[in-house]
């Protein structure tokens, strides 16, 4: 098994959401569907006003090549398109739907056969991203028409307390693998593999019952970030992604579990994508707990839900080495939430920054060989050149430069302050 050098070993915390069962997050009597769940192209609303749509409604479509479908969550009336807060404190275009709790729903039609065309045109047609976070458009991702041999899915789940792609291996491991052998379909790969942590035995075990000589479960050490795109593909096959270059010219394509396992219910279940398993979890959560969640949920009906604490120490929208503090429960959920937690006091650290001691920690758990302080230095003489040179835009937002810091630098913000400019002004 191979090692990428670097990363850290934080405490999992997912001993509260682990091993349950999946439950259901009531829909809420409005939801919130952001018109842009993915990265590319805001959809285009496709209903109106006054119009009444069932859950599995198209609502709006993909507006140009990066961009994906978006489905109504419920069934009910549409209020038309608002402009709601969002999880980075601006405001985005937002369908409101009141919910009539009726209930009903619409399929997108069977698929005929099952080709490589096929399959892709329905992941298209289905709205699916990458639900592990990236939010890139999965038809896209896998429409690289035959130039990669090998598929590796995303089972690492390595950051701290998310456990709902851990949830989704033990409960559907069939209907993963059926997942995993469409997606290898749609984009010609020959094998697949399936990166998973040790620290998940159940898991490993309920997909290995169902996996064949094409599927492969390989499990991983338990380092974060282990499912970082480069680290997996690296712990996975061995192989490196070159400097600037995407996995596909590696010959891989990389797509997380519940992505895989969304397209199964798109092409099997004839289901567009609405709804996601989301981990709730955290010291002031009083049922911690995964759940299904309807797309478009303010996060205020999903703390109900799980007997979230709003005047908890730190909420956290995501985990808690990538994720963002959640400054209002009226942000609502997309494809791409995976996670809510509700820290106390004794889960979050607030000291003060204090000047660089020059002890290169931040150099050694950097995963992709950078050197985050000197980043830092650059950035704060705004010489974005230089910290261009020290390898900003490689940089993959882990964080473990600012965990590991033992005078508490912002360095993981100063590198993502970096990369966003070089990127603004083309430097």
């Amino acid at each position: 098994m191979a090692k990428f050098a670097g990363g850290v070993h934080p405490a999992g915390c997912k001993q509260r959401t682990a091993g349950a069962a999946i439950g259901v997050c009531p829909a809420p009597e409005q939801v919130y569907i952001p018109l842009s769940q993915h990265i590319g192209a805001p959809a285009r609303p496709v209903v109106s006003a006054g119009e009444r749509v069932l859950r599995g409604t198209l609502i709006a479509a993909a507006d140009g090549a990066l961009s994906a479908n978006v489905y109504s969550s419920v069934a009910g009336t549409c209020r038309g398109v608002i402009d709601h807060i969002t999880a980075s404190g601006k405001k985005a275009p937002h369908i409101l739907i009141e919910n009539d709790r009726s209930d009903e729903s619409v399929s997108l039609p069977p698929l005929a056969e099952r080709t490589p065309e096929s399959v892709l045109a329905r992941i298209a047609e289905a709205g699916i991203v990458g639900m592990g976070g990236a939010g890139f458009p999965t038809a896209v991702k896998l429409g690289v028409h035959g130039r990669a041999d090998v598929l590796v899915v995303n089972g690492a789940e390595c950051e701290p307390y998310i456990t709902c792609d851990d949830a989704i291996m033990r409960a559907y491991p069939q209907e993963l693998v059926q997942g995993i052998r469409l997606a290898m379909l749609a984009c010609g790969a020959r094998r697949a593999v399936v990166g998973i942590e040790k620290n998940k035995p159940e898991a490993i075990g309920s997909l290995r019952a169902f996996c064949g000589e094409d599927v492969e479960v390989r499990p991983l050490r338990t380092r974060y970030p282990q499912g970082a795109e480069k680290q997996l593909i690296y712990g996975c096959t061995g192989r490196k992604v070159p400097e600037g270059k995407l996995p596909v010219d590696a010959g891989v394509v990389v797509v997380n579990v519940h992505t895989a396992f969304s397209v199964y219910r798109a092409v099997e279940r004839n289901e567009p994508c609405y709804a996601r398993v989301m981990t709730v979890s955290g010291a002031a959560a009083g049922r911690p707990q995964n759940v299904w969640v309807a797309n478009g949920t303010p996060l205020r009906a999903v703390a109900e839900c799980c007997g979230g604490k709003e005047d908890c120490a730190r909420i956290v929208l995501g985990g808690p080495m990538m994720g963002e503090p959640v400054f209002s429960l009226k942000v609502c959920t997309g494809k791409t939430t995976s996670s809510l937690l509700f820290l106390d006091a004794s889960e979050c650290e607030n000291k003060v920054a204090t000047p660089c001691i020059g002890c290169g920690r931040c150099v050694q758990a950097c995963p992709m060989g950078l050197s985050p302080t000197f980043i830092e230095e650059a950035v704060f003489a705004k010489n974005y050149a230089e910290a261009k040179r020290f390898g900003a835009e490689s940089c993959i937002g882990c964080g473990c430069c600012s965990y590991v810091c033992p005078a508490k630098r912002f360095l993981a913000q100063s590198v993502k302050l970096a990369k966003k400019i070089i990127r603004e002004r083309k430097v």
